[in-house]
């Protein structure tokens, strides 16, 4: 199947007093998806910190603290995105969780999930500040990509979508479609990864698809802001948008954003494209440089 339509979040984080309320809220938001035909959800980053409102005030206000709570809820979020990916027949990325892979050492992960069971993650690769100096997550150390029956996917997670050999390399790999779920508070930030985004599709002739969380949770000192549109993007070329956005949703409003692919284009632009960028990446390696 080369074409298929798509949903891309712009998730707003919630704050619970029972899990069901969480389970409730992630039920509406992929039957609604799934209702109007998408196959493949996209979920942001660090969606799942909502899920530290149900410890209280102590943990949810504790940055150390929230990490190991978050914990004792990853095989209910697990569960929980395998059975609803299962009962709608869709693929899931699921907001990246940050796991535990080792004592005092947490990455944050991007699962995705099919009608099957779990198909792979990717840990974030590149930490940003806050995340390296303040929270103490851990960087990756693995580029992966994931076999579907829609095709071959990578995932990069926000700061990741800014380094262009990560994408590179998934590209080569044989992804043609690249998810980057993200979280960002600020529009500099925001626009950051929206540019990257874009340069990623620009020079590996591919699609990109951007999920961000939206609006504020001022209970959390790590998603309080978020600030972001949920946005498609594709190689600027015949037969594509001339600005390389093929959807995008309003800024900082809960919803869906949907768009319909054809992965067999990517084939067609790299054959016939008015430029060659995907052709043409091994050669900027060869040029003498300057002086």
């Amino acid at each position: 199947m080369s074409a298929f339509k798509l949903a891309t979040a712009q998730y707003d984080i919630g704050f619970f007093a029972h899990w069901d309320e969480f389970a409730e809220k992630l039920e509406r938001w992929i039957a609604s998806a799934a209702q109007q035909g998408a196959r493949l959800l996209v979920f942001p980053e660090y969606g799942s910190m909502e899920l530290a409102s149900l410890f209280g005030e102590t943990v949810y206000d504790d940055l150390q603290h929230q990490l190991q709570a978050m914990q004792t809820l990853l095989p209910k979020w697990h569960a929980i995105h395998q059975a609803l990916a299962s009962r709608h027949n869709v693929l899931v990325l699921a907001s990246s969780f940050p796991t535990e892979l080792q004592a005092g050492r947490v990455v944050n992960r991007a699962t995705l999930f099919g009608p099957q069971g779990t198909l792979g993650h990717q840990d974030k690769l590149m930490m940003t500040r806050f995340e390296a100096e303040q929270w103490q997550v851990s960087a990756g150390d693995q580029i992966e990509v994931i076999d579907t029956e829609l095709g071959r996917i990578g995932i990069l997670i926000c700061y990741d979508s800014e380094f262009p050999m990560i994408a590179n390399q998934q590209v080569a790999a044989g992804a043609d479609l690249l998810l980057v779920p993200s979280c960002t508070d600020t529009q500099a930030g925001f626009h950051r990864v929206r540019i990257g985004c874009q340069a990623r599709a620009l020079e590996n002739q591919c699609y990109v698809v951007q999920a961000p969380t939206v609006g504020h949770a001022p209970w959390s000192e790590a998603v309080d802001i978020n600030i972001g549109r949920a946005s498609v993007y594709t190689p600027v070329d015949y037969g594509f948008p001339d600005d390389g956005i093929l959807a995008e949703g309003p800024d900082d409003e809960p919803r869906w954003v949907f768009a319909t692919i054809d992965l067999s284009e990517i084939a067609r632009i790299r054959a016939e494209g008015q430029v060659f960028n995907h052709r043409d990446w091994p050669m900027q390696f060869g040029l003498k440089g300057p002086g």
